[in-house]
């Protein structure tokens, strides 16, 4: 436990004061009655189902059911736009433009950066060790007083594996601002997702997503899991209306596919397995990582010839050579049998004209 902790001193002066927009769905919150409230159409939609009403604001019915799967209670729970909403509030909650400082462990999921960037935030960047692990005593060299959040992501993007949990332990320890653990490959792991511990560590964060495990990815819906006092902080700046009505729709009636979620990831962690004995006996192959994730980060001599050449059989993957510590490596998704076998298939024959290359 971090008893040195305290929310009110990471979080910028203006934020705590500040008077959030009152929406018409503030004021009330039933489902019937007659709205003259919110200057909506009164006759419906131009589409065939109505969605001239605004939605709720907070996603009341959605927490109510997803609490009990993540087993918090849900005035703990943020929902946004994606994953990316919540990091873009974390930042803008907690950090002063050219001032504050984040720190982030490259290689790691690029939106930390991008987000700091957009605010003008100072990024500090601590390299993974050479095995992709949390680099502590260089990390805990990093903070200054003005860091205000350290960005871990694990199952880590693009590497695929598990970050350990006694680093994690001491950054959140030894550290006075926000530690935010990003769970977003969650699912594919079989550790415990750290939502178990925010009793234990007040400055824990987790994200998690529905694009991934739960197959929702064209809904843009994520999770955020903290402290009740930091989500009313995330829910005073959060635009009003943040997750649309179809999109709450969706998530209502996915909430009750839990049983097919983890159906879904069974296969795809059978398929994983599958797909990495087919790659290591490939010899145009150096090495497939260990992954946690529904991905998997291989390494070639030449990945930029097989990306185009993958691209040119209209199967696209990642080219992740350009990332520290990613060089001459292409991430690849998991699919269904039938897509994996055509990506092996390609490579193949990839394989078989650089050979014949080579003779000529």
């Amino acid at each position: 436990m971090n008893n040195l902790f305290d929310l009110n001193s990471v979080i910028r002066p203006h934020i705590l004061t500040l008077a959030p927009y009152s929406s018409a769905r503030d004021e009330y919150t039933g489902h019937s009655g007659i709205f003259l409230d919110a200057n909506e159409n009164p006759y419906g939609s131009v589409t065939v189902e109505d969605y001239n009403r605004y939605p709720d604001p907070y996603q009341a019915e959605i927490k109510a059911k997803l609490s009990p799967i993540k087993k918090i209670d849900t005035q703990r729970i943020f929902l946004g736009n994606g994953s990316d909403e919540p990091i873009d509030l974390l930042i803008r909650a907690t950090c002063t433009p050219e001032k504050d400082h984040v720190i982030i462990l490259p290689p790691t999921y690029g939106m930390y950066e991008v987000s700091a960037s957009i605010h003008n935030v100072k990024i500090d960047k601590v390299s993974l060790t050479a095995d992709y692990q949390i680099d502590v005593d260089a990390v805990l060299k990093a903070i200054t007083p003005d860091t205000k959040i350290i960005w871990v992501c694990t199952p880590n993007n693009p590497t695929g594996n598990v970050m350990q949990d006694e680093a994690i332990v001491t950054l959140l320890n030894n550290f006075n601002g926000l530690v935010v653990v990003d769970e977003a490959y969650v699912d594919f792991k079989d550790s415990v997702s750290w939502i178990s511990r925010l009793d234990e560590f007040p400055n824990l964060v987790v994200l998690q997503t529905f694009s991934k495990a739960w197959g929702l990815a064209g809904i843009r819906a994520g999770m955020c899991f903290a402290s009740a006092d930091l989500i009313k902080i995330l829910n005073k700046i959060k635009s009003p209306y943040n997750i649309s009505l179809p999109a709450q729709r969706v998530l209502l009636e996915g909430l009750d596919g839990v049983q097919k979620k983890d159906e879904m990831v069974k296969e795809i962690l059978k398929e994983r397995a599958s797909l990495r004995t087919m790659l290591e006996n490939l010899s145009l192959v150096n090495k497939v990582f260990p992954s946690d994730a529904n991905f998997l980060l291989v390494h070639f001599d030449d990945a930029k010839a097989v990306m185009d050449y993958l691209i040119n059989e209209a199967v696209i993957v990642r080219d992740r050579s350009k990332v520290h510590l990613c060089e001459g490596c292409l991430r690849i998704t998991v699919g269904t049998e039938y897509e994996n076998e055509v990506l092996v298939e390609s490579l193949k024959k990839y394989q078989q004209n650089s050979v014949i290359a080579q003779t000529l």
